[in-house]
């Protein structure tokens, strides 16, 4: 079998994706055993996260070279603000009660920026983990909390352990690997450091929630407004 771009980038990450897999919170989260403080605050923080990188895949669908491509990165930031945004938000009183915290600042704060300063190829590759990682770890916790109606939360598995989310995740792999099939070797190796640092960062995330992590000194850095004139 021919191994693809996207295969490479896997191989590439399975130390970061076998890190993911042994973090707490993921092992918690699926045999039911974590802490609803922790789950709330988990779903606020992707709450926040979601809606910068809806912005993302609407760059995308922006920077997009074919209408199918468009049509599915549009579709994709729809998704990421009503339909996943609805259940964190079903299961949170007020999203915007809560601070962003530092590593979803950051995670949103890397992918905007390659929207902005790199090209379509770069970007899709930036935004592939979150589609791939999560359907992934969907699967797994799936495997291990069995009956989902049983399970306190089953709700959050089974968005990311279902068909139409691997459908997605299919989808977004094919526009990958066609875009570097495209590529000279300067952009596959930018593509290639993209998925890295955002797979990084997905790491990163699972670990900011065990830890519930906030500002240094209890503190969100804020807007100064202008002084009046």
């Amino acid at each position: 079998m021919t191994t693809t771009f996207c295969d490479e980038l896997w191989t590439a990450t399975a130390e970061i994706r076998a890190g993911i897999d042994k973090l707490p919170f993921v092992i918690a989260l699926g045999d039911g055993t974590l802490d609803r403080e922790k789950f709330v605050y988990y779903l606020a923080q992707d709450a926040h996260y979601l809606r910068g990188y809806a912005r993302a895949l609407a760059s995308a669908a922006a920077k997009a070279d074919r209408p199918q491509d468009i049509a599915f990165f549009a579709k994709s930031a729809h998704d990421a603000v009503v339909v996943e945004s609805s259940l964190h938000e079903s299961n949170v009183v007020d999203v915007d009660a809560w601070t962003p915290s530092p590593t979803g600042t950051g995670y949103t704060s890397y992918l905007l920026s390659v929207a902005h300063t790199q090209g379509y190829p770069e970007l899709t590759a930036a935004v592939l983990p979150c589609f791939w990682i999560y359907a992934e770890v969907g699967r797994a916790l799936l495997e291990l909390a069995g009956d989902l109606a049983a399970h306190p939360y089953g709700d959050w598995i089974g968005t990311y352990a279902d068909e139409e989310f691997e459908a997605a995740t299919e989808h977004a792999r094919q526009i990958v690997n066609r875009l570097a099939e495209q590529a000279d070797p300067a952009t596959r190796a930018r593509m290639r450091t993209a998925f890295t640092t955002a797979s990084t960062w997905e790491w990163m995330f699972w670990d900011a929630a065990w830890r519930m992590e906030s500002w240094p000194l209890g503190t969100a850095p804020v807007q100064v407004s202008e002084p009046a004139k």
